[in-house]
């Protein structure tokens, strides 16, 4: 077995990829990126040893953050970029065992991650071939399934983290949880029934740094607000920018003002667009295409080049590649990366010059789709909402959040969405939307059908719905709403939303395309019995089972 990997929804023949990545990553980043996972364990087991002496390292907090969200599907393709930030982060530990030597805290039966060390980049990558460090090397099958269950939770949660930091919003006591967490995952003492306990946890801190998230964005941007995007295209040179950092998008728009280049949004991008302090710029034109893995097709008529601020990269055509450029957590080999300086500020000008030197997008459809429905909005709308429920105009929301893929299978979405009574609204976040977000669905009394709330990360504002909807109709219980939920999951920001859901009380959740391969039979027996997450059979099946 050259690799193993089953982090995502996508994992070959259902149990997980052994040769090459279905996502198109190679066995040699697959195990630098377990030998990532390995070395921010050590980096944790030393900031645990300085949390007892009262001692923060927030140089390894930002580390960690950032080496976490290098390893979420997608994210990261570059083999050199994997092994120059292990190299750093041996460097840091040390400087961290010495700092904490120097205050005299003594430093007694480190666990192995924290003392491995390598001189050379081939010792480095034949630690991270060694078995050792991946995640098979927890023999037992439950105690390595809620053991990545809370490592992919973590690895969601820095995805989050890290966004807000970029907008000066931090929380300490995330960064800690994320090292007690990593560190719990060397502790062979932990039962079964405490790890279901920190799994848990992981939810109570995906809620608190979704909340997080949000208040960075609404802080720095303004509440989201009803608004239509253009699906068309201008006759300018344009940029397309993917994946979910505002703080990048922001730079470049006003990198790219008076220029005569256009921005377009991609994938988790299109929520862009509903934020106030966004619309001042008269350049940002509008959302190109679908989710991330329609991109191939979609970069060949787009012309221009394309920024990616995130994960969501599906290995390009070698054609592509010069056009493609990175930035953040992202990489892949070949594609130009843009860096931050020391005051956070990255120069686009290659990429707005680039842009110049090519044509116009060419258009692949028109019209426009509305959204904006994060939880500011929604109260705005309240009274309506509220109306239009107890009158029963409508009937039942239905949570269609999460990720898009893909697999055929998917097409369930589209046809569950399509199939709806017409007395039910859908609430979305994340790509998953593209499923069905530009189905004519109508509305009812005046509110969309489809309410988009924005990114994966803005599943936090469905939640927040929910519980205001509790509030208003004065109920002892979430589940007591008339509230379904059929969610899509792909990748590892996924998993710390479903985990904040269960965190948050909700039960009954449909998981699909497939449940997650890395739930032991043993495990997905707790989380049946325990919140009745279920997998989804054929539509009909289920809106029987949902409206019955």
């Amino acid at each position: 077995m050259r690799m193993f990997c089953y982090q995502c929804q996508e994992a070959a023949k259902g149990t997980g990829c052994t040769i090459k990545g279905v996502c198109g990553k190679p066995e040699e980043v697959a195990n630098l990126q377990d030998l990532m996972i390995y070395t921010l364990k050590g980096i944790s087991v030393v900031a645990q040893e300085g949390a007892k002496a009262d001692i923060k390292f927030k140089k390894a907090d930002h580390y960690t953050m950032n080496g976490l969200f290098m390893t979420i599907t997608n994210a990261n393709f570059d083999d050199a970029m994997f092994i120059e930030k292990i190299k750093e982060g041996l460097a840091l530990r040390e400087e961290m065992k010495k700092e904490l030597s120097d205050k005299g805290v003594v430093l007694n039966d480190l666990h192995d991650t924290a003392t491995w060390s390598a001189e050379s980049d081939a010792a480095i990558k034949a630690k991270a071939d060694s078995v050792g460090v991946g995640v098979l090397a927890t023999e037992n099958e439950d105690v390595r399934s809620l053991r990545e269950l809370i490592i992919y939770g973590v690895k969601g949660m820095a995805a989050y983290a890290e966004h807000a930091y970029n907008l000066g919003k931090e929380n300490d006591e995330i960064y800690r949880f994320i090292a007690k967490a990593l560190v719990a995952t060397l502790d062979d003492t932990l039962s079964a029934d405490e790890l279901v306990a920190l799994t848990l946890e992981t939810g109570k801190y995906g809620v608190d740094v979704m909340a997080l998230l949000d208040g960075a964005n609404t802080g720095a941007y303004g509440n989201p607000e009803i608004t239509e995007v253009n699906i068309g295209v201008r006759n300018n040179p344009a940029v397309l920018i993917s994946g979910h950092d505002l703080k990048d998008l922001e730079q470049l728009l006003k990198q790219t003002q008076g220029s005569g280049v256009d921005v377009y949004t991609h994938g988790e991008m299109l929520p862009a667009h509903y934020y106030p302090a966004f619309k001042k710029y008269d350049n940002f034109v509008g959302n190109y295409g679908n989710a991330w893995w329609k991109q191939k097709e979609e970069f060949e008529t787009f012309n221009g080049p394309i920024l990616f601020t995130t994960n969501c990269i599906v290995p390009p055509k070698a054609e592509h590649i010069e056009r493609i450029y990175t930035t953040g957590a992202t990489g892949y080999p070949g594609c130009k990366v843009i860096v931050a300086d020391e005051k956070g500020v990255k120069d686009f000008s290659e990429v707005i010059e680039h842009a110049k030197r090519l044509s116009a997008p060419t258009e692949i459809e028109t019209g426009k789709i509305v959204g904006g429905f994060a939880h500011a909005q929604v109260f705005a709308l309240a009274d309506k909402v509220v109306e239009a429920v107890k009158s029963g105009a409508i009937k039942k929301f239905f949570v269609m959040a999460g990720c898009d893929g893909r697999m055929k299978s998917r097409d369930y979405y589209t046809e569950f969405a399509a199939k709806l009574p017409k007395d039910t609204v859908i609430l979305t976040a994340g790509c998953a939307k593209y499923r069905y977000n530009k189905l004519n669905l109508g509305d009812i009394a005046g509110i969309p059908r489809v309410l988009d709330a924005g990114q994966c990360n803005d599943s936090y504002s469905l939640a927040v719905i929910a519980l205001k909807l509790k509030e208003v109709f004065e109920l002892n219980d979430i589940n007591e709403l008339p509230i379904a939920y059929n969610i899509a999951w792909y990748e590892q920001k996924a998993v710390i939303v479903l985990l904040a859901l269960l965190y948050l009380g909700v039960k009954n959740i449909k998981l699909g395309p497939t449940l997650p391969v890395f739930l032991s039979p043993n495990v997905a027996k707790i989380l049946v019995e325990t919140f009745g997450i279920n997998g989804i059979n054929n539509v009909d099946e289920d809106l029987e089972q949902f409206l019955g």
